[in-house]
């Protein structure tokens, strides 16, 4: 079995700055593209950003020069690190990933979410 657990949400003023992580765990013999979604209040989910395990890195336009994503390998964990935050960056954020795993298939997997909240 796997899990993503996602950490690091919470609530700041417009402006600030949060950095957002996502461990994942498990039976896993390889972990490929790792990528952060978020859901707004009334919207559909919506990807922001994601990284290969080359190390490539894609952004949602309305996050570019703002937000940037990482991955600790030897962690299995991705990092999004976010700044000069706006009250429209308020979502639920997910981690997701695709893992190889022991029976030696990709799955797709999803973290819980972490609220994070913009204060204008």
């Amino acid at each position: 079995q796997v899990q993503l657990v996602e950490s690091g949400g919470g609530l700041v003023q417009a402006g600030g700055s949060l950095r957002l992580s996502c461990a994942a765990s498990g039976s896993i013999l390889r972990i490929n593209t790792m990528g952060w979604y978020r859901q707004a209040p009334g919207k559909q989910r919506e990807p922001v950003a994601d990284i290969t395990s080359a190390g490539t890195t894609n952004y949602a336009d309305s996050v570019k020069g703002r937000f940037t994503i990482s991955r600790d390998s030897a962690k299995n964990t991705a990092y999004l690190q976010m700044n000069s935050l706006k009250p429209e960056d308020t979502a639920v954020y997910y981690c997701n990933a695709d893992i190889l795993g022991f029976t030696l298939r990709v799955s797709q997997y999803w973290g819980q979410g972490t609220q994070v909240t913009i204060r204008s």
